[in-house]
Parts: structure tokens; C-alpha cells; sequence
């Protein structure tokens, strides 16, 4: 039986460290489409196209993310904001929009 169970909780952590692998490369696609949207304009068009092909589906689905049209369209919203993901995920970041949201709250 300790076998099965650490089987298991191996098989886990490698499907974790799977799912974080395939996270990674959304991200380097959303920063791949914030490039392209200020170099060439056509961000969300190209996060779209991507999202939407079966290797686009694949890839999000691996990293635990529905691939529908709603997370399309958050990608696409995501990319023409030209926020780059380290940014985006970064603590001044939060702390930056959680203090303008209060600023906004407090305004109306």
C-alpha cells in the first residue's frame, strides 16, 4: 500500500511541475502577443489566433485553463492592456492597482 501512495503522490508532483511548465509558456505567449500588439498593432488578433489553434487549445488545457471563448477574450483583453506578464505578476504591481481601485472607491 505505501507504494501505490507514494506512486501517487509522485505522479501528482510531476503532473504539478507539468502544469507550471505549460503556465510558463502561456505567459511567453501573452509576451510574445504584447510585442507584436506595440511593434505591429496586431496583439489580440495573434493571442487569439493562438488560443484558438489545437496547439493553442493543447498547451492551455495542459496548464489547467479551459480553452473557451471567455479565456480568449480575457487573453486578448490581457494583451492589448501591454502589460507584460512579469510586471503583471509582480507585488508593486498588485499594490499599485489595489491602491488605485481604493482611490477609485473612495472617488465615488
Amino acid at each position: 500500500m505505501r507504494d501505490f501512495v507514494d506512486g501517487s503522490a509522485f505522479n501528482f508532483e510531476q503532473g504539478q511541475r507539468a502544469r507550471k511548465l505549460f503556465a510558463a509558456v502561456v505567459l511567453a505567449a501573452l509576451d510574445d502577443a504584447i510585442a507584436d500588439d506595440k511593434k505591429y498593432g496586431n496583439g489580440p488578433e495573434q493571442i487569439a489566433r493562438w488560443a484558438r489553434s489545437r496547439d493553442g487549445r493543447d498547451v492551455l488545457s495542459c496548464a489547467g485553463i479551459d480553452p473557451n471563448e471567455r479565456v480568449v477574450k480575457g487573453l486578448m483583453e490581457f494583451v492589448s492592456k501591454g502589460v507584460r506578464t512579469s510586471v503583471a505578476l509582480s507585488r508593486e504591481e498588485s499594490e499599485r492597482r489595489m491602491a488605485a481601485e481604493a482611490d477609485e472607491a473612495e472617488a465615488a
